[in-house]
């Protein structure tokens, strides 16, 4: 709830942004601009590490609104979990500072979608994520790639191929399935 107002504004913004310059291909960088809020402080007075993550959803709304993807899973009742991520972090942000989201499509494979969001100042990489995010159905199950596809009217020829230490970094931070035990022993 600490970021509702600021993710509804987002996907209005994005929808106008839609209507007004047409749809983001698969291959394009979504930008939205973000200013640190005092709410976004931990006690060292710059912003919480945890509320990257909460912040790079906006970029993530942005980007599926703007693509059309938004509709789509709306329209077929899917939604995306977040099933692994990554963040790395370069330089702080500090209370009023404004900054951009660029956010990016990374590529797909059988199990999952990978996105890049980051976080600039004039330019300047401050923070970068690496999401792994799994297609669903409100009705049950994972949604395959062959129905996404099809929904959208084909695979994007532009989408990339994922590079491979984006596998080896997936294989490397997996938990085993919801079906299997994962017994938490040190």
């Amino acid at each position: 709830m600490n970021v509702i107002w600021r993710t509804l504004f987002v996907m209005w913004r994005a929808r106008r942004r839609l209507r007004s310059g047409g749809r983001l291909t698969s291959t394009d960088i979504s930008r939205i601009r973000v200013t640190t809020l005092p709410t976004d402080l931990d006690v060292l007075r710059h912003m919480n590490n945890g509320r990257y993550l909460s912040l790079f959803d906006l970029g993530r709304w942005d980007l599926l609104t703007r693509t059309g993807m938004a509709d789509v899973m709306k329209d077929n009742n899917w939604y995306a979990v977040v099933s692994s991520e990554t963040v790395t972090f370069r330089k702080s942000l500090q209370l009023w500072q404004r900054f951009d989201i660029e956010s990016r499509m990374l590529g797909h494979d059988d199990k999952a979608i990978y996105l890049e969001h980051r976080a600039v100042v004039d330019g300047e990489i401050y923070a970068r994520v690496i999401v792994r995010a799994r297609m669903l159905k409100r009705a049950g199950g994972t949604l395959s790639h062959e129905e996404l596809f099809a929904a959208i009217g084909g695979r994007p020829e532009e989408l990339p191929d994922v590079v491979p230490w984006i596998h080896e970094w997936a294989d490397a931070s997996s938990l085993p399935s919801t079906k299997a035990d994962a017994p938490s022993t040190w």
